[in-house]
């Protein structure tokens, strides 16, 4: 019988709250999918995920990584930048180390009645996408 998949699991520290919910759906679907959470590791916000990724894969052992974030619309476009070179260097550490990373970030651009109904799917969904990817 094959071993149980290790993923890590990164979370921002912004929006704490929100995103115990974001770790709580995200840690059930990982238990559905069969896998083993391996690490949790916070982070103060969605820019420092790309380096935690890094680090998680080149400390651990693992076979996927779940992030999630939140990243409200704000007063400028900080927020759609941020999220652009975000986005663009989780997919770069994906095709580098050819490992499936799943995005559970609401946003960029999510007003506040935006964040709790997308709470449960972009969680489930990040993990999901880790099960659809992995072979």
């Amino acid at each position: 019988m094959r071993e149980k998949m290790k993923i890590g699991i990164i979370c921002t520290s912004f929006h704490k709250e929100e995103m115990e919910s974001m770790l709580h759906y995200a840690t059930e679907q990982s238990i559905s999918n069969g896998f083993e959470i391996s690490v949790i590791k916070w982070v103060p916000g969605v820019m420092e995920i790309p380096l935690a990724i890094n680090r998680m894969i080149t400390e651990n052992n693992l076979e996927g990584i779940v992030t999630l974030g939140i990243i409200e619309e704000g007063k400028t476009q900080h927020g759609a930048v941020m999220g652009q070179a975000v986005i663009s260097s989780i997919i770069s550490l994906q095709l580098k180390y050819n490992i499936p990373i799943g995005l559970g970030i609401i946003g960029p651009g999510a007003k506040k009645e935006h964040i709790q109904p997308r709470i449960e799917p972009h969680s489930r969904a990040a993990v999901n996408a880790i099960t659809k990817m992995k072979n």
